[in-house]
């Protein structure tokens, strides 16, 4: 039988890790993996000196063989270090269930970049709480889901929404500006793995018609961020944020218009950032291995 050599190694991981810093990690890292058979093809670490945590993602690529055994064996070595790890391969597109409402410019963007293979997912189904993208998720060959959502039907909706979300095996879940509050309990079963996106402007207006209110203010930037869901409300692990100038010549319309445009780039980078395993939780913070 030939050896195996890089050239014909055709199978990539991504390992992703975080544990308490100390000395040879990097070097016990891609010792490990050269045990191994691995060629590591890209690798990024950050030692964070606040909380003390070393952070590391690396890409390699091996010859064909049993994640299952490449992942008991990573256990059996991360385990002195107190390591949290995820060793993924890199071939498979994320299992993604998208949620929107009436606006459609994000789930628009994201269909459309998936269609172009710009991202690593699989839409396995929309869920939404209006049937207004019924025929647009028929047009890609996506399951509709269409789950109203009243104060009085609030957990039986989330019920059958979280449902989807399991027998789907989704890794992760996307709120395309769906605009709906999700529950504590819906939030702590999808953290880490549930992605929004919501407008930011200096100042900051909440409620009913924020462009209007940014507008009547002359803002003079508009912008975006995208943040892991958690319980409190928009305050989540900020993943990618951007901004766009505006001034006194813009309507409402155009500060609408620009809104949405970023808030759709801001939510594409987010998505695949997170899909190709780059993000990974500080606390409170994310470290983005871009």
């Amino acid at each position: 039988m030939p050896a195996v050599t890089i050239a014909t190694m055709t199978h990539t991981y991504v390992l992703t890790l975080s544990c308490p810093d100390r000395m040879g990690l990097v070097h016990a890292v891609s010792g490990f993996l050269l045990e191994h058979g691995g060629n590591i093809e890209e690798a990024a670490q950050y030692n964070d000196p606040v909380t003390g945590l070393f952070f590391m993602r690396v890409q390699f690529v091996c010859d064909r063989r049993d994640q299952g055994a490449l992942a008991a064996r990573l256990a059996a070595f991360a385990e002195p270090y107190a390591m949290r790890w995820g060793l993924h391969d890199r071939a498979a597109p994320m299992r993604t269930v998208i949620f929107v409402s009436q606006q459609g410019h994000c789930l628009n963007d994201l269909l459309f970049r998936v269609k172009s293979g710009l991202l690593p997912i699989r839409i396995a189904a929309i869920v939404s709480n209006h049937r207004d993208f019924y025929q647009l998720a028929a047009s890609y060959d996506i399951a509709f889901h269409h789950i109203p959502v009243t104060a009085a039907t609030k957990a039986q909706a989330e019920a059958r929404q979280y449902e989807i979300i399991e027998s789907e095996g989704a890794e992760l879940v996307v709120l395309a500006r769906y605009m709906q509050i999700l529950s504590d309990d819906l939030c702590r079963k999808l953290a880490g793995r549930a992605i929004n996106i919501h407008h930011s402007f200096l100042p900051s207006f909440k409620g009913a018609k924020p462009y209007y209110q940014a507008h009547q203010r002359g803002v003079k930037l508009i912008g975006a961020t995208a943040h892991y869901v958690t319980a409190d409300l928009d305050e989540g692990p900020i993943i990618e944020q951007d901004v766009a100038r505006a001034d006194h010549t813009d309507t409402v319309e155009d500060l609408a218009a620009r809104g949405r445009d970023t808030e759709s780039q801001v939510l594409a980078r987010a998505v695949k950032w997170h899909s190709e395993h780059r993000v990974l939780l500080n606390g409170h913070k994310t470290v983005v291995f871009r």
